[in-house]
């Protein structure tokens, strides 16, 4: 079929007129997107700056024992229980608890004034051992040893007989008993515990001793010192004497208390405690510190 005159024949995307020729396509349309030859990229040379190709692993087949069979744990509800871990932070501690650890952190914060500050200078804990084994052998009879000892007392006074009574040698406590024994010189040492509340109770206790010159020791727990006499908590405990075979010993311990409380009460009466900041207000001082002695050496510079 001949095509009308005026009209142009479609060949491909070019409209041309039947009297003229198809043009000759030099290049094709997709030639810009052609792949390079083998010799094109021979000549073109290596790449620069490219990152040599890494041979991969070959992975290793992991062996598995067929008696064994791997069982995951479902967590979910109704499953498996969830592993154990340190919920210190989610517990609702005591309010005694708190407390005392509000305290605490106060007293590192703040300036604590020497008279209180004296009261975390403790013996040590080789010294106390033996403080403590010394307090054990002078305690104080109970309840049922004061009873068998009066049932005693009772049936040799039934019986005509008289009872030998022989006050013994016991520890004493009370703070009132032992001031009085303080002020009368009967006192041969004092014990007093660390963390009295309120403190005020026996603050005034080491002057008093320094004064009359008696041996005195701070240490730890009212707990233990209430452990001795059969109470839960005592202040303050004090020996007036002790037995022949135990004199050796109780003088070295009085030497070595008077060397770290009696001789150095006047250290303890002007050194002032607290002023320590927490973790992170130290961590900010130290590089405002280290900022400003780095201005300062470029200023010098």
């Amino acid at each position: 079929m001949k095509n009308p005159p005026n009209q142009t024949a479609k060949f491909g995307f070019f409209r041309i007129k039947p009297s003229e020729k198809p043009p000759v396509l030099t290049q094709p349309p997709a030639a810009a997107h052609r792949v390079p030859s083998q010799l094109s990229l021979q000549l073109m040379g290596p790449k620069k700056g490219g990152k040599a190709a890494v041979p991969a692993k070959k992975k290793t087949e992991k062996v598995v024992n067929p008696l064994f069979e791997k069982r995951p744990k479902q967590f979910g509800i109704g499953g498996a229980l969830p592993p154990k871990k340190d919920l210190t932070r989610f517990v609702k501690w005591p309010h005694v608890v708190r407390i005392q650890r509000k305290r605490r952190i106060l007293r590192q914060r703040l300036k604590v004034p020497p008279a209180l500050n004296q009261f975390t200078k403790t013996l040590d804990k080789n010294l106390a051992t033996n403080l403590f084994k010394m307090l054990l052998k002078y305690r104080p009879e109970d309840k049922a040893a004061k009873k068998e000892r009066l049932l005693k007392r009772a049936q040799a006074e039934a019986e005509g007989k008289t009872a030998e009574s022989k006050k013994p040698i016991v520890v004493k406590y009370g703070l009132n008993h032992i001031t009085y024994l303080i002020e009368q010189n009967k006192a041969q040492l004092v014990v007093i515990a660390h963390d009295v509340d309120p403190i005020e109770l026996v603050v005034w206790l080491p002057a008093l001793c320094r004064k009359m010159e008696v041996p005195y020791a701070i240490v730890k727990g009212k707990s233990r010192l209430g452990a001795i006499v059969h109470k839960k908590t005592a202040t303050a405990l004090c020996l007036t004497s002790v037995k022949n075979e135990d004199k050796l010993e109780f003088s070295k311990i009085v030497e070595a208390v008077k060397a770290n409380f009696n001789d150095k009460y006047d250290e303890y009466r002007k050194r002032w405690g607290g002023g320590i900041m927490g973790s992170k207000s130290q961590a900010k001082t130290k590089a405002k510190e280290k900022l400003i002695a780095k201005e300062a050496a470029q200023r010098m510079s």
